[in-house]
């Protein structure tokens, strides 16, 4: 790519693209290619000048040398761009706000006043329609206050402050939905899907492909536990679906031949083979703002209580008015105080505030499903975690095999690794890792593979019943027994280690031993969450009792659980709910599910099983806890902001219909400044919060 340097500083460069025209798509396509550069810290892409700022590390003449060697064929080969581009949206925005006010200033300047008063009676008519509207439905709503003050100022004959209302509506209302929809469209870019490897079944078997290889048309296999990345057809198989992501149903819905799935919803039960019906993903990017926009479940108490007071002020502005002409006379007077209501500033400042909030924890590396999450976060005195992949961490490794039954070691591991590939879970993912370390192929030798609720995997091999998961599942629930002659070998098992037992035919084949060293910062962000109020910290795991006693007594939590199964989990959340606590979950697992739905918020670990991120309420990345610290921070801080908003609505604009009413203002400029201070609110309620400065590396 050939590009000019118009200017350059220490980290930081401006370039021109020698180019005549560069269009959305392209600005799109170079800044993301850009962003994926390991020396770029921040890139700005201006489509119109078809300049490119850019803040850089490392070296200078590396940078340059990688961007000339930069081609558009290639970048578009490499990277996938979304369906919806924020440019295109702001571009459109833009030129709609530019036509309206090169046309309000046009009309003003060059039309003769004869004409520009037709325009303004023509103009008024859908807002006294509306006006109308609400009378006819008995209701006393913004729409009748706009209506009435236009109307009068029209029969007064001031027609230029009609004029300027109408012009102050329009703008706003477009600057409402610019905000609004941009801050949509950022949220769900970030809660869009992101499954990167695919099973496809071809002639030759199953086969792990990039979902950028998967066409409409493709069969493609989802197993229990996994995430159906594409709309399409179940082809074969029976599965329950949890489709509460998109649809908020409780229960998972039994999903047969011909039926209908969603991407991003979760296979709970069972395994199927689907027909690809739309290979990118497209229509969960809608899914997810339409529930953005029309969920009432999703809204945080602070947002309907916004809703309410807003449409309960209405009557009061509109009496306010009467009364301001009664007392007065002054019809000036009354319309300075039509000119004012809360609801826009109410109605709008509140959503933006949790909506701008949700994308800034998206940048933050958490995806919040909505604002009353947010709400139960900075609310929350009880915390409780999962073990294994959340407390531990999320990579843990395999230590040692232990075969029983003089069975092979490495034939062992190979069986193991063959089951635990379908489950994406920390330990699952362990034992294939160590698989792969080993130069061990696992081709498909078994059966269909089940994931069994009371916390397990069975399948067939040669036609035995082959199991692999806890102690109690694989001896209790299962019935397996230890060879004969082994029962010294098997109380001698390391204590230290987390133990995966793997079962063949009803007897222990080998016992596969998990290194799960606790995260280095799990005790400082316990700590740190107390500081922040948080009472109550609990462990739940599945490990004995001994092992447990040790971890909590390591990271200093209040209380623990050990040997629990999915159900005891959850039961402990419902009673902690039951005793009055508002209480956050954290987990990583299937079998974490059930908690994660029963707590107030349920927190899933990025790399966990696809269940869970779907099922709980907020997603962090897997780098660090601290991030449960900023989610903590942010939400406080979110609370802050909405408290400060209601502040200032009710003050700022009480003190207008004050000052109409007093006759300082004229209606004009209480139009004005009420259209104005909503805007301001908006603005506000959509910049940075002031807690990401603070945050805890």
């Amino acid at each position: 790519m050939y590009a000019t340097i118009l200017h350059e500083s220490r980290g930081r460069i401006r370039l021109k693209v020698q180019q005549k025209r560069m269009t959305l798509e392209q600005a799109d396509l170079l800044e993301a290619w850009l962003q994926r550069k390991s020396w770029a810290r921040q890139v700005t892409v201006h489509e119109r000048t078809g300049c490119i700022i850019l803040y850089y590390q490392g070296d200078r003449q590396a940078v340059l040398d990688e961007i000339r060697r930069f081609s558009w064929q290639e970048a578009r080969e490499r990277i996938s761009l979304p369906v919806h581009s924020s440019r295109a949206l702001n571009r459109k925005f833009e030129e709609k706000l530019v036509g309206k006010i090169a046309i309000k200033a046009f009309c003003t300047l060059f039309l003769p006043p004869p004409v520009r008063i037709a325009r303004i009676l023509w103009h008024m008519v859908p807002f006294v329609r509306r006006g109308i509207h609400c009378l006819l439905r008995r209701r006393i709503q913004v729409e009748l206050l706009d209506g009435l003050s236009i109307t009068i100022s029209a029969l007064r004959r001031d027609f230029g402050t009609a004029g300027a209302v109408m012009f102050l509506l329009e703008v706003g209302e477009l600057l409402e939905a610019w905000t609004r929809k941009k801050s949509m469209e950022d949220l769900a870019r970030c809660m869009s899907l992101h499954v990167d490897r695919i099973w496809l079944r071809t002639s030759q078997g199953e086969v792990l492909v990039p979902v950028a290889q998967i066409q409409p048309g493709d069969a493609v296999v989802v197993r229990s536990g996994g995430v159906i990345p594409m709309d399409g057809i179940v082809l074969e198989g029976e599965v329950t679906v949890n489709q509460a992501s998109l649809t908020g149903e409780s229960l998972p819905v039994l999903k047969r031949p011909g039926g209908t799935v969603y991407a991003g919803t979760v296979v709970e039960e069972g395994e199927c083979v689907l027909e690809v019906r739309q290979s990118s993903g497209q229509s969960r990017y809608d899914q997810i703002v339409h529930m953005i926009e029309h969920s009432e479940q999703m809204k945080s108490v602070s947002e309907s209580k916004a809703e309410h007071l807003a449409d309960k002020l209405v009557p009061y502005t509109f009496a306010g008015s009467i009364l301001s002409f009664l007392l007065t006379r002054n019809v000036s007077r009354a319309l300075s105080v039509l000119m004012v209501d809360f609801s826009c500033a109410l109605k709008l400042a509140m959503p933006l505030a949790v909506l701008s909030t949700m994308r800034e924890a998206g940048k933050a590396h958490i995806t919040v499903k909505g604002g009353k999450f947010l709400e139960a976060v900075a609310a929350a005195d009880t915390i409780v975690f999962d073990k294994t992949g959340t407390l531990t961490h999320a990579c843990p490794k395999v230590a040692k095999i232990i075969p029983f039954g003089g069975r092979d070691e490495r034939e062992m591991l190979r069986l193991a690794a063959c089951l635990e590939e379908h489950f994406p879970h920390s330990m699952a993912n362990a034992v294939v890792e160590e698989a792969k370390r080993q130069g061990l192929t696992h081709d498909e030798f078994h059966s269909k593979v089940e994931y069994l609720v009371a916390h397990g995997i069975a399948s067939t091999v040669n036609g035995a019943r082959v199991l692999i998961g806890s102690a109690h599942f694989v001896f209790e629930d299962e019935g397996c027994v230890i060879p004969e002659g082994e029962q010294a070998r098997f109380d001698a098992l390391p204590a230290e280690y987390s133990h995966l037992y793997l079962a063949a035919g009803g007897k222990l084949a080998a016992v596969i031993c998990i290194s799960d060293p606790l995260r280095e910062e799990a005790g400082a962000v316990l700590s740190a969450l107390r500081s922040m109020g948080i009472a109550k910290t609990v462990m739940l795991t599945g490990d004995s009792r001994r092992t447990a006693a040790s971890i909590a007594a390591q990271l200093g939590v209040e209380d623990f659980r050990a040997e629990v199964l999915p159900a005891d989990k959850a039961e402990f959340v419902a009673q902690l709910r039951k005793e009055g606590h508002t209480v956050l979950m954290v987990g990583d697992g299937i079998n974490d599910s059930p908690a994660l739905s029963e707590a107030d918020a349920g927190i899933a670990i990025s790399d966990g099983a696809a269940l869970a991120r779907e099922i709980a309420d907020i997603t962090i990345a897997a780098d660090t806890l601290w991030e449960l610290v900023e989610l903590r921070r942010i939400a406080e801080a979110l609370m802050r902001r909405i408290h400060s908003n209601y502040r200032f609505v009710i003050g700022f604009n009480g003190g207008l219909i004050a000052l109409g009413i007093a006759g300082i203002l004229p209606p004009a400029i209480s139009a004005t400044l009420h259209n104005l201070s909503t805007l301001g609110v908006s603005l506000r309620s959509m910049s940075p919060l002031p807690c990401r400065e603070q945050r805890i590396p």
